[in-house]
């Protein structure tokens, strides 16, 4: 007959899955739809046949973000982590989709903009797993390393909408920070935090720490301002670019897994 001690281990562990399979399914159903978020920017300009305004920049920095993560995420790098390659691979493919038609649409300087970073990515990336896999030698020393630089570009990426977020406190307005985009990163960086500390993954754990924070200071602002942003600033149908510049992105980001 099976002890007290024993059937209270083996009902934790089997709770202790379910919890881990359950987050894992949620962060990347939320991640998938922050990876989504620019659509309706490339809608437009599809629609226009111009990029106008819109700049490159935010979706190539998702690009490095998602193809950094994917090698981190690989056997040979960090075992067991075939979601944050998954997740990953999907948002490259989407960021990959985005910078194909803003190419299409770009004048000559936009595309050799986005042909000039894409293949310093590419080149960045060799370079980083060339060293990994002939420098390192144990999977311990190769998830530090990548990890290392998988935490720095989620800072870069998540200090991204810093200049939005100062626009809001200075115009009063929150116009230019769509609600359901904030709503989603803060979402993204507190569920695969919780993945994170389930497993203890250090930089998983910081690079989605720095999203749900960033998500949460633009849900403050939301709150602070929705009541004084102007009804009418919509009614010309005129859409400035900073508005569609954050990027998803673990991507958050955006996930940063």
């Amino acid at each position: 007959m099976v002890s007290a001690d024993t059937a209270r281990t083996i009902l934790g562990i089997i709770v202790f899955r379910i919890l881990f399979v359950m987050f894992c399914f949620a962060g990347n159903v939320i991640s998938f739809f922050l990876f989504a978020s620019p659509l309706p920017t490339f809608v437009k300009i599809y629609k226009k046949m111009a990029v106008e305004e819109f700049k490159p920049d935010p979706y190539i920095a998702t690009a490095m973000n998602c193809m950094l993560w994917i090698f981190y995420g690989l056997p040979m790098v960090h075992p067991d982590s075939i979601l944050v390659v998954t997740i990953n691979s999907i948002g490259l493919a989407m960021e990959l989709i985005y910078l194909s038609i803003f190419f299409l649409y770009a004048p000559n300087k936009g595309r050799a903009k986005v042909i000039g970073w894409v293949a310093l990515e590419i080149l960045f990336l060799g370079v980083v797993a060339a060293c990994t896999l002939t420098l390192r030698k144990t999977h311990a020393q190769r998830s530090d390393l990548v990890g290392i630089l998988c935490v720095i570009f989620a800072v870069l990426m998540y200090a991204s909408p810093l200049a939005v977020m100062r626009k809001v406190i200075k115009t009063k307005s929150v116009k230019y920070m769509p609600f359901y985009l904030s709503l989603a990163n803060f979402l993204n960086g507190v569920i695969w935090v919780t993945y994170a500390l389930i497993r203890f993954d250090l930089y998983i754990l910081i690079g989605n720490g720095l999203g749900a924070l960033s998500g949460a200071i633009q849900l403050i602002l939301y709150a602070c301002y929705f009541k004084s942003t102007p009804k009418d600033d919509d009614e010309n149908g005129v859409v400035e670019p900073s508005e569609l510049q954050l990027s998803g992105g673990n991507g958050p980001a955006r996930p940063a897994v």
